[in-house]
């Protein structure tokens, strides 16, 4: 019944940026959290940054500085802002919350 979409991913040149969003339905605010995710080709999945509803947020120590998430009033978006993207942030990117994920959306950076 929870439903999470990810949109704004593509292709972007290293040092730029781009805003992803996480449509999310269905679900009640007794939830903690939620996260951000992503997964390369060949590697394990990987957290990136969460935001519970409190407005507590929490990031991967790498990515303080360059990544940030935040949310809309009523929960039904919540984004990630990504500053000073490296190739090496190329990866799926997926939204999650409690059990249930999204379908991903591809962030690429590459020159």
């Amino acid at each position: 019944q929870v439903q999470l979409v990810e949109s704004g991913g593509g292709l972007v040149q290293p040092g730029g940026s781009l805003r992803l969003s996480c449509a999310a339905s269905g679900f009640t605010l007794d939830y903690y959290a939620i996260g951000w995710y992503r997964q390369a080709p060949g590697k394990q999945r990987e957290f990136v940054a969460r935001i519970s509803h409190s407005d507590t947020t929490d990031y991967a120590d790498s990515l303080k500085g360059r990544f940030t998430i935040s949310r809309d009033n009523a929960w039904k978006t919540v984004f990630l802002q990504m500053n000073s993207l490296k190739p090496e942030d190329t990866a799926v990117y997926y939204c999650n919350i409690g059990k249930y994920w999204g379908q991903g959306t591809q962030v690429t950076v590459s020159s």
